[in-house]
């Protein structure tokens, strides 16, 4: 259960695949990824991450960018690269989750492949990972049918499904 605009679900995910190769052989883990969102009431057009943060958490920019310098260095312990200067904005990741939930219909490594590839866009180039673009990439960076992703994208496929797994989680 994570989302993909949330900095400790990568750090979390990166540190269980480095133990899962690390344990190669002795542990075999079936994953699939759930939805969960960290704003849901984010609008479309995002929030300036400095201004969302002050307001969500009381953090003023100087306890943020200290925080985000830790949370950079835990990340790359993890296998992440985030930008230096930071996320920019936060977005709303509701259709990041259902083109997830799409993958996952796919297959496990699949779904797996595009949730890394929409981390990395967020935290590693401060992409918006609902952008319809970005989602695409991590489709085509997974070697899924681009075509019915953006039919995904374009309509409201799964949009029940996943309203559904996100009050199941909440």
């Amino acid at each position: 259960v994570s989302d993909v605009v949330c900095p400790w679900c990568a750090v979390g995910l990166g540190s269980l695949q480095q133990a899962l190769q690390r344990l190669e052989g002795e542990v075999q883990a079936d994953i699939h990824f759930q939805p969960f969102q960290l704003n849901p009431q984010m609008p479309p057009e995002g929030q300036d991450i400095v201004e969302h943060l002050q307001q969500k958490y009381g953090l003023g920019a100087e306890q943020q960018a200290k925080n985000w310098q830790a949370l950079r260095e835990r990340a790359a312990q993890a296998g992440f690269d985030f930008r230096e200067e930071g996320r920019g904005r936060t977005w709303n990741t509701f259709d990041a989750h259902r083109v997830l939930h799409w993958a996952g219909e796919q297959g496990a490594a699949a779904q797996a492949t595009v949730k890394r590839a929409l981390l990395e866009a967020y935290f590693g180039r401060g992409e918006n990972p609902s952008a319809p673009e970005v989602l695409l990439a991590a489709v085509r960076a997974a070697g899924l049918d681009e075509r019915r992703a953006k039919e995904v994208i374009d309509g409201d496929a799964h949009a029940a499904e996943v309203r559904a797994q996100l009050q199941f989680y909440a």
